[in-house]
């Protein structure tokens, strides 16, 4: 799989595209935080790690009213959509990670192909001339999918440790990037970064 080399201070190569996906701008598949293969129905009642309902967690989880405590709070490899497709020293990028992409790097809203998203610049010099492009894949709950074309919604790697049923992920849309928490039923892209 191909990789961009941003310049960024932690060293952190991104893929050019995400995962499920052959091209940048293709949106690839969907992964519920903590599953490996996408699905139909995006659901609790689907959602590997609990037991029907958000407050059932079973891993990944940091509080008794949530479910079974185990204080893990990144991803196990096993549990990582980005190293489960892909093999090798791939994985899904980290909340800080994703925050090193947004702050040393321009974000320009585009279209590649025809297909809505960001294409992501380097600031470093000597690295100016080099960018991924994230497109807008939207997000899978239920068996629908929301927003594809105009919003995207990027997993990362971390728990969102204040409510454990949500997990950390970066959300843009036209003018607008930022970082929020969903809940992990729901299904999300992984672009996979590797060190």
């Amino acid at each position: 799989h191909e990789y961009v080399d941003l310049g960024l201070p932690s060293g952190t190569l991104w893929a050019t595209c995400n995962v499920g996906a052959t091209e940048p701008e293709e949106y690839g598949d969907y992964f519920a935080w903590g599953e490996t293969q996408p699905k139909s129905n995006y659901d609790w009642s689907t959602y590997k790690w609990c037991n029907g309902s958000y407050n059932t967690q079973t891993k990944y989880n940091t509080k008794s009213s949530y479910g079974t405590v185990d204080n893990k709070t990144t991803l196990e490899a096993a549990d990582d959509a980005a190293r489960a497709n892909w093999g090798g020293s791939w994985r899904m990028p980290t909340d800080a990670e994703l925050t090193e992409l947004r702050e040393q790097c321009t974000w320009t809203w585009t279209t590649q192909n025809g297909v809505y998203g960001y294409k992501v610049t380097s600031k470093k010099s000597g690295y100016t001339n080099k960018s991924i492009f994230l497109p807008a894949a939207g997000y899978r709950y239920g068996s629908s999918l929301y927003y594809a074309g105009i919003k995207g919604y990027y997993w990362s790697s971390s728990l969102y440790t204040g409510y454990p049923y949500e997990a950390r992920a970066v959300f843009f849309y036209s003018g607008y990037v930022d970082w929020k928490s969903y809940d992990r039923r729901n299904g999300l892209s992984v672009r996979p970064v590797c060190p």
